[in-house]
């Protein structure tokens, strides 16, 4: 890792064995939907493929990007989930947060009176989120996602603000924290432009603007 969903739909048991953590993320698109929220490749392996994975034990840490303000009642929705197919599967969650100094008004993503991960909002709250990251960081450490020497991976699908070349490394990497924060710095960053999501699926493209606000969709490749 780190890698793009897209890119291992068919493989996906193989590829998540490969590591003993994973920190995992989403953007919003089917806003205020009771399932499939994140309008990307999460959807279509979430209740088919995802299903017939053996992966109690796992310990896996969520993230998620959105717009607290355009869509306060629903705030990174699909980030909880996201959480909620791997608890499920009975992996070991980490990395729940405060809601304090978010602008939102609601969200799916909170659990008890808490995030059930790592949210950003480079919309409206970007200077905040370099901070947010390295906290981030730091608690899942000190939780044990690096203990036992664990191979950590990054498994994304590409949404606002998030880089093609941050989730589509085919690099194995074992993740020193400083390797962790930067890359979680590099998914908040963008690229000018839209970003291409192309679903083979579908034969669509889902094309996204670098701040996040607009996109349209394609059919084929891009």
């Amino acid at each position: 890792g780190p890698f793009e969903i897209d890119e291992v739909q068919g493989s996906v048991a193989d590829e998540f064995a490969k590591y003993d953590s994973l920190i995992v993320g989403t953007p919003t698109w089917n806003t205020g939907a009771d399932m499939e929220r994140s309008g990307t490749g999460w959807d279509e392996i979430y209740y088919s493929e995802m299903q017939e994975l053996n992966i109690a034990g796992k310990k896996v840490a969520v993230f998620g990007l959105g717009d607290s303000v355009s869509y306060s009642e629903n705030y990174a929705d699909a980030t909880g989930e996201l959480h909620d197919v791997f608890e499920a599967l009975g992996c070991k969650m980490m990395g729940y947060t405060s809601t304090e100094g978010y602008l939102h008004d609601d969200s799916k993503a909170i659990r008890g009176e808490k995030f059930c991960g790592l949210l950003l909002d480079a919309v409206n709250q970007e200077e905040l989120t370099a901070e947010r990251v390295k906290k981030w960081v730091a608690d899942i450490i000190s939780e044990g996602i690096l203990e036992g020497g664990s191979t950590v991976s990054f498994a994304e699908a590409v949404g606002p603000s998030s880089p093609a070349h941050a989730v589509t490394s085919s690099d194995v990497m074992e993740a020193e924290p400083s390797h962790v924060e930067q890359l979680l710095k590099e998914i908040d960053e963008s690229p000018f432009g839209y970003v291409a999501h192309y679903n083979s699926r579908t034969d669509k493209t889902m094309w996204i603007s670098a701040d996040g606000r607009s996109s349209y969709k394609t059919n084929g490749a891009p």
